[in-house]
């Protein structure tokens, strides 16, 4: 059995969500090959210097006795963490994957993404993101003192939720013609991926060929939700906190 989740946008102002992932964790993903987290993890991450953050050292410790427990973690970067680095997956014990990551397991075949790098319709969106994920704009942002990049990465949470609210729908789709090249170029496989906050299941029909693409849900205060692979079949199974379990 496998896991996928993504988007659970963990931080001190989300208790809730926080409660749930470990509890998770702890939990019922212990009964799980592994656990597959496509980005957006964090809320925000201002660099692996950060670690000693007590709310980052919880959940990092979490991590670590899930995968010394024989858990296989894997996660890859969003638009929210893409700062998070090998010392952070050290310490967590898990490992980062690329994006995209081509799953091939005996039964089935999937291409895994955070998904936003298809949203090239939301053109503000696609710069910032080109921006900063060079080496150069990332190099000069670990450079800057924690108090300040804990200042700017408020700040851009501030302007996204501008953004976000100024538009009929808050997260953009996946650019149609875009993600079929997508499906063709990793040989049709299933799709899953996270970002956009709109959890579903779409059918692409790609050269003749029937491809499915699995959207998953973010995490709230008081519901979480993990896609489940059993060997034959994906479901969505609700992560609830424990008086409503």
């Amino acid at each position: 059995m496998i896991f996928f989740i993504s988007d659970l946008h963990l931080s001190p102002r989300s208790p809730g969500a926080t409660a749930l992932f470990l509890r998770f964790l702890a939990g019922r993903a212990r009964q799980a090959e592994a656990l597959y987290i496509l980005g957006d993890f964090f809320e925000a991450w201002i660099g692996d210097d950060d670690i000693d953050d007590a709310h980052h050292a919880r959940i990092i410790g979490a991590l670590r006795a899930a995968a010394d427990a024989g858990l296989k973690i894997y996660l890859q970067h969003g638009n929210r963490d893409f700062l998070l680095g090998q010392t952070f997956a050290e310490a967590a014990g898990l490992t980062l994957l690329p994006d995209p990551y081509d799953l091939a397991l005996p039964e089935w075949s999937f291409v895994l993404s955070h998904g936003d790098a298809l949203c090239l319709d939301d053109a503000a969106y696609m710069a910032f993101r080109t921006k900063v994920r060079t080496p150069e704009w990332q190099a000069q942002m670990l450079a800057r003192p924690r108090w300040l990049r804990r200042l700017v990465a408020r700040l851009m949470r501030w302007k996204s939720r501008r953004n976000q609210q100024a538009k009929p729908q808050h997260y953009s789709d996946l650019n149609g013609a875009a993600t079929d090249d997508f499906l063709r170029d990793h040989a049709y496989a299933t799709f899953i991926h996270g970002h956009t906050h709109q959890p579903a299941r779409h059918d692409h029909i790609v050269d003749g060929i029937h491809v499915e693409r699995w959207v998953l849900a973010d995490w709230h205060e008081d519901r979480g939700e993990a896609l489940r692979w059993d060997g034959e079949v994906l479901r969505r199974e609700a992560i609830l906190p424990e008086n409503r379990a």
